[in-house]
């Protein structure tokens, strides 16, 4: 993307004279509860805040952020139920999850490398792929009501050398995007090496004496100049959406 790109991109992402609020959902997938107001993914998802609200002074903007953690979430059964009445009939937590999804302007997904990605992450992109899917099938003309929300999609793990980051590009990213376009999302990327998302390495790590997992360190700064042309790219999608819908 050329710096006139970009720039192009900040100004439909700043400019909301004639738009309605936004609603933006952050989700943090990181499932380490001994991690708590620590974690590298929720601590990301407060940073996408502070650029939409301040960076992009959209501080009228609703966003909120939605911790996997402390989500209830089960697998798919594969009953079908779904299709029969729009939800899920043995999981609230998702119900609650997809419903905000659907009503979002815009949604990021934050995401450490995990085996490759989190579990409750994976249950909630199964159901919301089946509960888009089983429509369309039956009948093509019913499409998903994720369609084209856009989504910007960012992996961390616990390397920061150049093969570690291209692997969680391929382990994490990748596997988010694959399903997320499956149901017809609109998956940001920000550039032919970066498709479907960004990743943030970690600055250091260091065992913790006596306990089994270790510290990591991070960079929230250089984190921060990372997300933001992410951030830049997703909200000036939604906000070109709302105004063609507008229009």
């Amino acid at each position: 993307m050329s710096k006139v790109d970009y720039e192009e991109e900040i100004d439909m992402a700043t400019n909301n004279v004639t738009e309605k609020a936004m609603k933006i959902l952050c989700i943090s997938a990181a499932n380490m509860k001994y991690a708590g107001d620590k974690s590298a993914s929720l601590i990301a998802c407060w940073i996408i805040e502070n650029i939409i609200k301040t960076k992009l002074q959209r501080s009228d903007a609703q966003v909120d952020v939605v911790k996997l953690v402390d989500a209830n979430l089960s697998p798919c059964t594969g009953c079908g139920e779904c299709f029969r009445t729009g939800h899920c009939c043995t999981d609230n937590d998702f119900n609650r999850i997809y419903t905000q999804i659907v009503a979002s302007d815009a949604v990021f997904i934050i995401s450490p490398h995990y085996t490759p990605i989190p579990a409750k992450l994976c249950m909630l992109l199964e159901k919301m792929e089946q509960i888009s899917f089983l429509p369309w099938f039956q009948d093509n003309s019913r499409r998903p009501k994720v369609q084209k929300i856009p989504v910007g999609i960012i992996a961390h793990g616990g390397g920061s050398d150049d093969a570690a980051l291209r692997s969680y590009k391929a382990m994490v990213l990748d596997t988010i995007a694959n399903a997320l376009q499956t149901i017809m999302m609109e998956v940001v990327g920000l550039n032919e090496t970066w498709p479907n998302g960004i990743v943030f390495p970690v600055k250091e790590v260091k065992k913790d004496s006596g306990k089994a997992f270790p510290i990591q360190h991070y960079d929230w700064a250089d984190i921060e100049n990372r997300v933001a042309p992410l951030v830049v790219m997703v909200i000036g999608k939604a906000a070109k959406k709302n105004r063609d819908g507008l229009a």
